[in-house]
């Protein structure tokens, strides 16, 4: 079973333009979102999943540099770029990551991929209901079912949402979700940036833990924000628009 993690990552953003390129504490947030990946003792590769629109040179330049694999597809229809992306590598299985969350915690990206393998289904999902941090958001399909999805739906949203239609068909597609524990279930924490106020509590804790331990984990970044409720707060009034039940 050949296992890769796509990033989604544009510079097109709408809220924050750039954002996967903004820098903390000397690297591009994509860039601790690439290491952190490789961390990750299941997956065999990492791929950037970005787009053939000309801004997203600039992502092409960074992966190039970094002899980081790539490819360019739909900006609007993220599920052919990724499932393209797959087909590239022979992937059997993805683990579908978006590049606004440059912390993810590598420990739980396995423990979301062995899940999916020890249940043996087409989906596993560490976000469908809002127990851990936002930032820490982990999906991982199979390349059957992903192509399956996606000869089964033309609807705009499914496509610009990669798992959309496999989470919203239940009866097509079989599904298992990670649950944190007590000491990691705080939703009400974010660390994924979608906004100027997440990325200056991303920079934050970057430079705060990273000083000290470079892959500092989900739990570090939880007990820093308790003990500050002024970093906590940073981003405080970004509307996420989450829809997603919650744990609590």
């Amino acid at each position: 079973m050949r296992i890769i993690a796509t990033i989604e990552a544009r510079m097109g953003s709408t809220r924050l333009p750039g954002k996967v390129l903004l820098e903390a504490g000397g690297q591009p947030l994509l860039e601790h979102l690439v290491q952190r990946l490789k961390l990750v003792p299941s997956i065999d590769e990492v791929i950037i999943a970005t787009t053939t629109n000309q801004k997203d040179e600039q992502i092409v330049d960074f992966a190039e540099k970094r002899s980081i694999k790539f490819y360019r597809g739909s900006e609007e229809n993220v599920m052919s770029r990724v499932l393209e992306a797959a087909k590239t590598s022979n992937a059997d299985v993805v683990v579908e990551i978006t590049g606004d969350c440059p912390l993810i915690d590598p420990d739980i990206v396995e423990q979301t991929i062995r899940l999916f393998i020890q249940n043996k289904v087409d989906y596993a999902s560490n976000a469908f209901y809002r127990c851990y941090p936002g930032g820490m958001d982990t999906e991982v399909i199979s390349r059957r079912a992903l192509e399956k999805s996606f000869s089964m739906t033309n609807d705009p949203y499914h496509l610009e949402h990669v798992s959309t239609h496999i989470v919203d068909n239940p009866d097509l597609f079989s599904h298992v979700y990670l649950i944190a524990p007590p000491s990691l279930t705080y939703p009400e924490f974010e660390f994924i940036v979608d906004e100027e106020d997440d990325y200056k509590l991303v920079k934050e804790v970057i430079e705060i833990l990273g000083s000290k331990n470079k892959f500092f984990s989900c739990i570090d970044m939880i007990n820093l924000l308790k003990n500050n409720h002024e970093i906590a707060f940073k981003n405080s009034r970004v509307n996420r628009n989450n829809t997603r039940p919650t744990c609590l």
